[in-house]
């Protein structure tokens, strides 16, 4: 099982994250946009020394679908850059879709400069908040309930903009405990994929 997390409005989350997963010595995947490695060098950095993974996010969480394929290009160059230089690593080839939106057209490009896009298989809705009617407990069950070898889960470093939640955060040590209770491990996306 592959523990992901997007980075892209905020870092509320990252420190509580990374204690987490050092603490239980789970590696994980975080997809940040180049305007998240921007704004929030440090955090990128901290992720990395960490020993886990970055991906691509495209630069600036814009819908694929609605982009030509040069802005498509010029966005995920940016977007590497960026996140290179927050770093010291490459994001390629790992590429995360802001929203999930793509179609084939979008995808082809996205290959044609290096990339693998990775979607996932559940989302923890955590992003949305008290105020969107979600708990810590919503998220771990969401999680627990989609539970299958292979599992790509969707997380958030930020808070809820509305409310200030950090749900993810809040429930990722009990995911981690009932995951590995029901026998799973965890696992990068380069080893899940690989």
């Amino acid at each position: 099982m592959a523990l992901t997390f997007d980075g892209g409005s905020s870092d509320a989350a990252v420190p509580s994250i990374l204690q987490t997963l050092r603490r239980e010595n789970v590696p994980a995947t975080f997809f940040v946009t180049g305007d998240f490695a921007r704004r929030y060098p440090a955090s990128v950095s901290r992720i990395v020394a960490a020993g886990h993974r970055v991906g691509n996010h495209s630069d600036r969480h814009l819908e694929y679908p609605t982009l030509t394929n040069a802005q498509i290009k010029m966005d995920l160059a940016r977007a590497e850059t960026a996140i290179s230089s927050a770093s010291g690593k490459q994001a390629k080839p790992l590429f995360r879709f802001p929203y999930g939106a793509r179609t084939t057209a979008d995808i082809a490009v996205v290959n044609d400069v290096g990339y693998v896009p990775v979607r996932w298989t559940v989302d923890t809705l955590g992003w949305k908040g008290t105020s969107g009617g979600i708990t810590a407990a919503t998220v771990r069950d969401r999680v627990l309930d989609a539970a299958r070898p292979g599992e790509i889960v969707l997380m958030h470093v930020g808070a809820n903009p509305d409310d200030g939640t950090t749900l993810d955060a809040d429930a990722l040590p009990g995911v981690i405990e009932q995951l590995r209770s029901s026998g799973y491990e965890f696992v990068t996306l380069d080893a899940l994929l690989g």
